[in-house]
C-alpha cells in the first residue's frame, strides 16, 4: 500500500471533484446542518456531507426538512445524503437533488437508528445485497453527478459482508465508499474493525474513507497507514472540536502535532457559529440548537457545568451570545493573570 505521503500527491477524486484534504465530516442527523458543515470546512474538512434526508420527496416541505436542504456557502462540493429502501423513490430523490444543485449524492446504508431500520433503510439494507445493487444502479443511472455510499461492515458480526457490498457498489458506478468500521448490531460500541476496512480497500479501486473512533491526528494517521484508506471521516469527535480537521491535515502533511486553538479563537469561532445557527433556524429553534453546540464547545473548560446550567436557561439569541462572551472573557482574563 502507498504511504500517506504518496497518497497526498494524488487527491481524492469524486467524479469531476477533487478534494483539497483527506478529512471528511460525517453526515449526522440534527448536527451536520449548513452552519456546522461550513464551520468544519473552514477548519479544514475536505468535504462535509449534509445530514440524511428521506427519499420521500413529499416530506421535503416540512419545517425540519426545509432546513436540511440549505446549501452551504463554503465553496466546496455540495454533497447531500438520501435514505430509503425503494429503488425508484431513491432515484427520484437523487434526480430532484441534482436538479436543485447538488454536486454529489451520498446514499445512506449505514444508519443504525431504529426509526430508519423500521423502514428497512439505512444499515438494514445490508441484509439484502440484491436490493442494494438495484438501488445503486437506479440512483447512478438517474443522475449525471457522482454517487457515493456510506455503509457499515455488515448487519451483525455473523454476517459481515462489507467487502461484497463494496464490490457491488463499484460495479454499479459508485465513486467513493465511506465505511464505519462496526456492524449495525455493534452500533457505536466496541472496537472498530480496521481489518475489515483494510479488506474493503484491497477489494476495490474507488476511494475508501475510514470512519469510526477517529478522535485525534495520530489515530487518523495510524488508521490510514493500517487500512490504506484514502481518507478519514470524522463524526462525533468534531462536535465542539471542529479544528480537529486542520490538526489531522497538518499531521498527515508534516508529522507534527498542531495545538488546540487559544480561548480567543474558540470564543470567536463559537459566536460566529451561533449566529449562523440563528440565521438558519430563527430565534426559537436557533436557541435550542445553540445549546447543544455550546455544550460541546465548553465541556472541557473550567466551571463549564455551572456555565451550561445558566446558559441553558436563556431563551433568546442576544442573551445567549452575551453569556458566551462573558464566560470566555472570564477564562481569558484568568489565564492572563496566571501567566
Amino acid at each position: 500500500m502507498p504511504s500517506i505521503q504518496e497518497q497526498q500527491i494524488k487527491l481524492i477524486t469524486i467524479g469531476k471533484h477533487s478534494l483539497t484534504q483527506r478529512t471528511l465530516l460525517a453526515p449526522m442527523a440534527g448536527i451536520s446542518d449548513q452552519p456546522f458543515r461550513d464551520l468544519c470546512v473552514s477548519m479544514g474538512a475536505g468535504l462535509a456531507v449534509a445530514e440524511m434526508l428521506t427519499c420521500d420527496v413529499d416530506q421535503w416541505g416540512s419545517s425540519r426538512n426545509v432546513t436540511r436542504l440549505a446549501r452551504s456557502e463554503n465553496g466546496g462540493p455540495h454533497a447531500v445524503q438520501i435514505a430509503g429502501a425503494e429503488p425508484d423513490r431513491m432515484a427520484e430523490a437523487a434526480k430532484l437533488h441534482a436538479d436543485l444543485g447538488a454536486d454529489i449524492i451520498d446514499i445512506n446504508m449505514g444508519c443504525p437508528a431504529k426509526k430508519v431500520l423500521k423502514k428497512a433503510a439505512g444499515s438494514a439494507l445490508l441484509k439484502d445485497t440484491s436490493l442494494v445493487a438495484e438501488i445503486l444502479r437506479k440512483v447512478v443511472s438517474a443522475v449525471q453527478i457522482p454517487v457515493t455510499l456510506k455503509i457499515r461492515t455488515g448487519w451483525c458480526p455473523q454476517s459481515r459482508n462489507g467487502v461484497e457490498i463494496a464490490r457491488i457498489a463499484q460495479d454499479a458506478g459508485v465513486k467513493m465508499l465511506s465505511v464505519h468500521g462496526r456492524t449495525r448490531e455493534c452500533r457505536f460500541v466496541g472496537p472498530v474493525e480496521y481489518d475489515t476496512i483494510r479488506d474493503i480497500k484491497s477489494a476495490v479501486s474507488i476511494p475508501v474513507i475510514a470512519n469510526g473512533d477517529i478522535r485525534d491526528a495520530r489515530t487518523a494517521h495510524a488508521v490510514m497507514e493500517y487500512t490504506g484508506a484514502d481518507g478519514v471521516m470524522i463524526g462525533r469527535a468534531a462536535q465542539g472540536r471542529p479544528w480537529l480537521f486542520r490538526q489531522i491535515n497538518h499531521f498527515l502533511a508534516s508529522g507534527a502535532e498542531l495545538a488546540d486553538p487559544d480561548l480567543l479563537e474558540r470564543r470567536d469561532t463559537l459566536i460566529s457559529h451561533m449566529q449562523q445557527v440563528y440565521a438558519l433556524y430563527g430565534e426559537f429553534k436557533g436557541v435550542l440548537f445553540a445549546r447543544k453546540h455550546v455544550g460541546w464547545a465548553t465541556e472541557d473548560q473550567p466551571y463549564s457545568d455551572v456555565f451550561r446550567k445558566q446558559f441553558n436557561q436563556l431563551s433568546n439569541p442576544a442573551r445567549q451570545l452575551q453569556c458566551v462572551e462573558q464566560y470566555f472573557d472570564v477564562l481569558i482574563n484568568q489565564k492572563e493573570v496566571a501567566l
